[in-house]
């Protein structure tokens, strides 16, 4: 499975000195592309990197440490690595003329996918590290101060996670009032569309304990919500405080009761793995947002047994179906692919009666791209980039008249929404609505972190305008 694709951006703190020893710190530039795992990944490398005295800046030409942590969902993923490292090796080779140190390191699933071949084709790489590994940083580092080149791509047999250092709290504060929680990684589904199994590895969840631990401590440091992270998240289970095995309902009942923690997200799910106690949840769990992303790709069953979905759109509209039974306000969001090895207008039109029976608040949609590795790169029946160009069109505009429906249906009703940050005009603030969209609202109406009541007025283009109500 895959998480929703994000826009790359940076991962800085404005500390640019060591408070331990009072000297200039060593800095790191960390470039995040991709999904909310990559994301929460990259905090944690610099918690890891903290503990051996980096700092994060987020000026690349400030930084004594340049991380790429990336993605390989997409076609040409590698080649966009390959040409920032271009850029990059720019930067270090004018270092290199004042005396002057640059580190390169390339972490994620390129990393794990390309392995030595990115210093292969950039020797200016120092460090290549998966994304099981990242919790190595420090000694790989040590090592590559060292003299040596390293690619750590191997499977880690510890936890990452029992080894990595926990951040401050106020580094946790500084992050904000919202945060991403990894409880799982890996897929076991193998969709032959997708490379996740094979750059994340087999499903593997984390335990209740060190799960409700890392919680608390976001609580403590003032986080109101919790979005909790897996390549396949419903099919997480863990051995619960009781001793027996727990599944992701029981899971968010438990992270419902810690002081503080106000609302609770999942993403992303598999509907095979929805089971009766997770949607129980839905009904019975105020915390538990009611905003569901539960991707499908295709509404043709043809398409979905070759992409070994392993479920039909039958079962997931019977599932959509029960999920609203339970809880009725809640908002359905989705993955498409169009495209697919073998897709005729006949099967793409299949995806658009599915798309217009469940009315999306929103979605993800994108063109099949063969990702090296997997079945589907190998299928017959490849359509067309002029086919597949003119079927995402029609998709796209589908699901967007269905999301300013969703938003304009909002207008004049009341809800609870959590004031997030300084909005980007003087005198607003930004919050975000139950169904994850961002409001907006007058400065006074509230204070970072507070869930306020306010009524919607309008619609913008994906966000909504509200007053106190």
């Amino acid at each position: 499975m895959e998480l929703n694709t994000i826009e790359s951006h940076d991962i800085a703190t404005a500390s640019e000195h060591s408070a331990s020893t009072g000297r200039t710190a060593k800095k790191v530039f960390v470039k995040t592309y991709g999904c909310q795992m990559n994301v929460y990944d990259s905090q944690r490398m610099t918690d890891a990197l903290a503990a051996d005295g980096y700092v994060a800046t987020d000026a690349i030409d400030d930084a004594d440490l340049v991380l790429l942590n990336t993605c390989h969902i997409r076609e040409k993923a590698a080649e966009k690595v390959y040409s920032e490292l271009g850029r990059i090796r720019d930067v270090k080779a004018e270092r290199a003329e004042t005396g002057r140190e640059l580190l390169i390191g390339v972490a994620g699933c390129v990393a794990q996918a390309e392995g030595a071949e990115i210093i292969r084709r950039a020797p200016a790489v120092d460090l290549v590290i998966g994304p099981q590994t990242y919790h190595r940083l420090p000694d790989v580092l040590a090592r590559v101060r060292g003299g040596e080149k390293i690619v750590e791509t191997e499977y880690a047999v510890e936890d990452k996670f029992e080894h990595l250092p926990q951040p401050k709290r106020a580094e946790l504060a500084r992050r904000g009032v919202t945060a991403f929680l990894t409880v799982q990684e890996g897929c076991d589904k193998f969709c032959t569309f997708c490379v996740v199994p094979y750059t994340r590895g087999s499903e593997v969840s984390r335990p209740v304990a060190q799960i409700v631990a890392e919680a608390e401590r976001l609580a403590e440091a003032g986080v109101r919500e919790v979005t909790l992270l897996g390549q396949n998240v419903n099919a997480w289970h863990g051995v619960g405080e009781n001793g027996q095995e727990w599944g992701l309902g029981r899971l968010l009942f438990r992270l419902a009761e810690i002081p503080g923690l106000a609302r609770l997200r999942y993403t992303t799910s598999h509907p095979r793995d929805m089971d009766d106690e997770l949607i129980a949840a839905h009904r019975d769990l105020p915390a538990l947002m009611p905003y569901l992303h539960l991707p499908v790709q295709s509404g043709s069953d043809r398409i979905l047994k070759a992409m070994n979905r392993r479920h039909t759109a039958r079962d997931y509209l019977a599932l959509i179906e029960r999920i609203r039974a339970a809880r009725d306000d809640i908002a359905m969001s989705g993955d498409f692919i169009v495209g697919f090895p073998g897709e005729t207008e006949e099967d793409f039109e299949a995806t658009m009666r599915l798309v217009r029976e469940v009315n999306y608040a929103s979605a993800f949609s994108f063109k099949y791209s063969p990702r090296p590795g997997t079945p589907g790169a190998e299928m017959d029946g490849h359509v067309s980039e002029a086919v597949k160009d003119e079927r995402l069109q029609r998709l796209q505009a589908l699901l967007l008249r269905q999301q300013q429906d969703f938003g304009l249906g909002l207008v004049g009703r009341t809800i609870g929404t959590l004031i997030e940050k300084p909005g980007r005009q003087a005198g607003q603030k930004v919050g975000r609505s139950p169904w994850l969209q961002p409001v907006i609202v007058d400065d006074k109406a509230g204070g970072i972190g507070d869930i306020i009541d306010v009524r919607i007025t309008r619609t913008g283009y994906n966000s909504l305008f509200a007053e106190l109500a």
